[in-house]
């Protein structure tokens, strides 16, 4: 622990040093007005409530004045950054290969990728006729979306879902052109390149084709809440108001999908939350058949089916908290009775996830935090090929059951993917492709899984990475550690090109494999869920302290980073233990999660309400008020802190963060920079595009080399 003296030391040092004012440029201190945020357990204040604008399309003159400020208070505090900035999107940028596509994957007889062109943005989908063994050499290749020429005039623009008809003659995907996943459908002939007019506006990104190629279910948006909404058929040649409703749901803390079976003769609606599902089912042949019930829902209980060879195979939690494989008959699959075991449940392993193959079952498992890859005969008797080659295996995209392959991703934080496709019927392995990286040399970096004690005892996985010949366990290394823990979602150690400029500079780089993730089963997901929410943050400080305990990293040189529900975390940590920390940065951080979970206009507030816990009641009123991060800012010095939002986001509204800055720079006790940036043109994921999402990790990491001292 530091003593209080030099932490002092410390702050004096990097503000004279480090990065500080901006140049003439006062902070944008928000104004103060006062709102009264009511609920039947207590009133609170809100004196930046005025930052809240909830137009879909223009924000207040002076909200976007008090946006528009920060911006640039930002943008002139990092000014004296900019030739390192220049220099970190020059490296990142010059690591992808201007040229890049993705591999070829059957379904249909059609084999269909995506090929970026040298500049763009944007992939092209291609397609080229073929079978199961491979693409017909006399085939021409096809252009199915110009994506490039489609984003032309938009300031953001994302494909989201795309379905190709039985027949290959039509084509629908869904589109973004704001950010903030209100998405259009469009349809195109094939054959005559004429789009269906008009588009269907205010939907989701699922898509499914019917049997007769003329039929599609789209899922029409809840106009309010955004993330779900009910279930409707479009015919080709009709105007999409005689579309029918063909399911919505009531609950509206449920979420509505949907997907086609794998032997491709039903159209499966999922009905989901965090605690029970529901799975209904329309004939694929008959599309104007009303949905009817699979799989019933139960409290507690959490499943999906899918269907193949005249059988329905179900992954479920019942009486298995880490989920386990049962067959049952097309006939009676909701019947307990009827159900055989593929896999029974297994108190060490997570089964994630299923693909149904006509030769096999391809099952991605979790032991321990790693991931692996298990394919079994198609009865789920034989287990045919375990490919976990160096760990971290994972599914691939495999879209049609007769494929000869399936195909595995295998990566770690230091070795760039490979693609290996296992052959079904002799369990051979091949390698399609590795994915080489310029400039990078994998054999000079290296990674370990650690595992550091919480205070309540709990092991918590930390996955780490470091360049070997720059850093040695001393207690020197600057480390940039991320965090998550929230949904069940796994933090996964996966490659990514832009932390090779941190590695590079001497940083060690970790993941905090907290609770409320699942890298350990559902139990550690629930360890970190709803009233057991504090283990999130306390896991990620004692991991902290463990690392430099054990020397992975300089006490003064200790970075974290968290994006969405991770911003939730880093706001927790800064508001706790911020003098830990040389510098934080929060990424479209959910910060203000009492007065959002009250509100049920806001979207996804109710759909996760058992994710957070529901502040209508007391016990859950107070246990939220106890960490979220808005209502926890006091006078004490705080960290140099790098947030961001986007203006259009639909899971994290722009506000929260805006508040929370405004908030704090009132409240805090020291002169350490607290910058907001703000994309106005971009929604949670940020920009669309490969070469535009890079300006916002050089802006971050040129933030962090330069509090570490490393910057020229």
């Amino acid at each position: 622990m530091i003593p209080p003296m030099w932490r002092r030391l410390f702050l004096v040092l990097f503000l004279c040093c480090g990065v500080v004012a901006a140049q003439g440029l006062p902070p944008p201190l928000a104004a103060r007005e006062p709102f009264i945020v009511k609920s039947v357990h207590g009133d609170r204040v809100d004196e930046y409530h005025w930052l809240r604008d909830d137009d879909p399309k223009n924000k207040r003159p002076a909200v976007m004045r008090q946006l528009e400020a920060e911006n640039a208070y930002t943008e002139a505090t990092l000014a004296r950054l900019k030739p390192l900035r220049e220099q970190l999107g020059t490296e990142m940028r010059a690591r992808v290969r201007a040229d890049e596509g993705t591999l070829p994957v059957y379904s249909r007889g059609w084999w269909t990728w995506r090929q970026f062109e040298a500049g763009n943005e944007h992939p092209v989908l291609m397609r080229r006729r073929g079978g199961p063994e491979g693409m017909d050499p006399k085939a021409r290749a096809e252009v199915l979306l110009d994506i490039p020429r489609m984003a032309i005039g938009f300031e953001f623009y994302s494909v989201a879902a795309v379905a190709m008809s039985p027949d290959g003659q039509w084509l629908a995907w869904t589109e973004d052109t704001s950010g903030r996943r209100i998405h259009s459908l469009r349809i195109q002939n094939l054959k005559t390149r004429r789009l269906e007019v008009p588009d269907i506006d205010g939907v989701l990104e699922d898509i499914v084709w019917a049997a007769d190629s003329r039929t599609l279910f789209y899922v029409r948006q809840d106009p309010v809440t955004l993330q779900s909404g009910a279930v409707f058929r479009h015919r080709l040649g009709t105007p999409p108001s005689r579309d029918a409703k063909v399911y919505d749901e009531t609950d509206k803390t449920l979420f509505v999908g949907l997907r086609g079976s794998a032997s491709r003769r039903f159209v499966i609606i999922d009905v989901y939350g965090y605690d029970t599902s529901e799975t209904l089912v329309v004939p694929a042949a008959a599309p104007a058949s009303a949905a009817s019930v699979l799989l019933a829902r139960r409290p507690g209980v959490r499943a999906t089916a899918d269907h193949l060879g005249g059988r329905w195979v179900i992954r479920t939690n019942e009486q298995a908290p880490n989920f386990r494989l049962v067959e049952a008959p097309e006939s009676a699959p909701d019947e307990r009775a009827t159900w055989r075991t593929l896999l029974p449940a297994r108190e060490d392993t997570q089964l994630e996830s299923v693909e149904l193959f006509d030769q096999a079952i391809a099952v991605e498992e979790r032991v321990a935090a790693e991931r692996r890859v298990r394919v079994l005969g198609a009865d789920g008797r034989n287990e045919q090929v375990a490919a976990a080659p160096g760990g971290g295996a994972t599914l691939g995209e495999n879209h049609d059951p007769a494929s000869l392959h399936v195909r595995v991703i295998v990566q770690s934080l230091t070795e760039p993917p490979a693609t290996v496709d296992l052959h079904l019927a002799s369990g051979r392995q091949v390698l399609r492709r590795k994915v080489a990286v310029k400039g990078y040399d994998p054999q000079r970096y290296r990674s370990e899984r650690v595992w550091l004690a919480a205070r309540d005892g709990q092991r918590v996985p930390v996955t780490l990475a470091w360049r070997a010949d720059l850093v040695e366990r001393n207690g020197r290394a600057p480390l940039l550690l991320e965090g998550y823990g929230a949904y069940g979602d796994n933090y996964e150690p996966e490659f990514a090109e832009r932390r090779i400029s941190l590695l590079d500079r001497g940083f060690v780089v970790g993941i905090a494999h907290v609770r409320g993730g699942a890298e350990l089963g559902q139990a550690w997901y629930e360890g970190g869920r709803l009233m057991n929410k504090h283990n999130t943050f306390n896991d990620f400080i004692d991991v902290t302290d463990g690392l430099v305990r054990e020397g992975w990293a300089a006490a003064d040189k200790v970075f974290a980073e968290g994006g969405s529900a991770g911003g939730l975390l880093m706001g927790v940590v800064a508001n706790r233990a911020g003098w830990k920390y040389r510098g934080i940065a929060l990424d479209v951080p959910f910060v203000d999660a009492v007065t959002t979970m009250l509100d049920p206009t806001i979207p996804l507030t109710a759909q996760e309400w058992r994710q957070w816990g529901d502040p209508r009641e007391r016990a859950d009123y107070d246990y939220l008020l106890s960490y979220s991060p808005y209502d926890n800012i006091v006078p004490q010095d705080y960290p140099p802190m790098l947030v961001t939002t986007a203006l259009w986001d639909s899971q994290v509204q722009y506000y929260e963060p805006a508040k929370f800055v405004a908030r704090l720079r009132a409240t805090k006790t020291d002169r350490a920079p607290l910058l907001l940036h703000v994309e106005m043109n971009a929604g949670h994921g940020g920009a669309a595009g490969r070469y535009e999402r890079l300006r916002h990790w050089a802006r971050e990491y040129a933030f962090f080399i330069d509090l570490a001292g490393l910057s020229p």
